[in-house]
């Protein structure tokens, strides 16, 4: 995909478009067609392309693919960092959610998922300190960070979706200790709300917190990633806990980004109750796909777009599954 192009040679420039984008172009090009017949073959095959040439670059670690794809050679960029967080979520989000839509019959993207979740395992997890909290950290050249974005929360979603989906169930047991970081990254905040990054502490020391927070890191977007997930772990579960949590959420955004003209605003700071800076913006995320999780979390119709016969996109648009041809 290429995100700038010189019109007059047709050629792009330098510029190393991120590792989701191929994902996104590929899922979101087959989001067109309308009906749970599966498109032409001419329009599979354009996006499965996309797909393959991905699985065929060298620079991978155990299914971890690095953050950036250059758009002249088709190679990796800045070989050697590996994150969940932004630029690369969802790109693993789309490897399973492509392998439903179409059918379950695309095993690349499968092995490509599956080879994915066993390197989170083993080189992104990590434990917190005092809670022991799982939570997803970075890799950079072989140096771990204690560092998760906001954006990582939609990764219990997704790993609860695969398990309902038939993939093995210990990525049901993942999905629920991954959601109680998630939701502890709002609770350990003065406001209720979770900071744009989390740092975890992983030492014994006097610190009675696990999330540890960066005066650049401490505002919140009203991002949906969290809520998101809540919401697949409650229609795949039925624990009310979920639901629950997700009210506190919504409480705490009604409490200190509801503005009194009306809509909401992103807050500066997520630790000071009294002072939290609103922005005096609201992401458009904030109706297109927080709003609409919350509101599929609090339903208890299992058949409000079931998990069986659609698909969300990375920006919660709920795609058919296609009927086998």
């Amino acid at each position: 995909t290429l995100s700038r192009v010189e019109a007059g040679k047709g050629l792009g420039d330098e510029f190393s478009p991120t590792v989701g984008r191929p994902g996104t172009v590929s899922e979101d090009s087959l989001s067109v067609w309308p009906t749970h017949s599966p498109p032409p073959p001419s329009a599979q095959e354009a996006a499965e392309e996309v797909t393959r040439r991905v699985h065929a670059l060298h620079g991978k670690l155990d299914g971890l693919v690095p953050m950036f794809i250059n758009t002249n050679s088709g190679s990796f960029t800045h070989l050697g960092v590996f994150t969940l967080g932004a630029r690369a979520d969802s790109y693993y989000e789309y490897l399973l959610k492509q392998w439903i839509q179409g059918g379950k019959k695309e095993r690349q993207l499968l092995e490509d998922y599956l080879e994915a979740v066993d390197g989170i395992r083993k080189h992104l997890l990590a434990r917190s300190e005092p809670r022991k909290l799982t939570f997803v950290g970075e890799l950079n050249h072989g140096r771990f960070s204690a560092k998760m974005d906001h954006l990582v929360c939609f990764l219990p979603g997704t790993l609860a979706l695969g398990a309902h989906h038939g993939l093995p169930a210990e990525h049901m047991e993942l999905a629920q200790a991954l959601m109680d970081t998630c939701y502890q990254m709002y609770r350990q905040m003065e406001t209720g709300l979770s900071p744009e990054i989390a740092h975890f502490n992983l030492h014994h020391t006097k610190i009675l917190k696990d999330v540890q927070v960066k005066a650049a890191d401490r505002h919140n977007l009203l991002r949906p990633e969290t809520v998101e997930s809540l919401f697949y772990l409650y229609r795949l579960t039925g624990d009310r806990k979920y639901q629950d949590w997700g009210w506190e959420i919504l409480h705490s955004f009604n409490t200190y980004t509801r503005v009194p003209s009306g809509g909401y605003s992103s807050i500066s700071n997520v630790q000071d109750p009294r002072h939290p800076q609103p922005r005096d913006k609201m992401e458009s995320f904030f109706l297109g796909e927080t709003l609409k999780y919350l509101y599929l979390l609090f339903s208890d119709d299992p058949d409000l777009l079931s998990l069986d016969t659609y698909v969300f996109n990375t920006e919660a648009h709920p795609l058919p599954i296609w009927a086998p041809s």
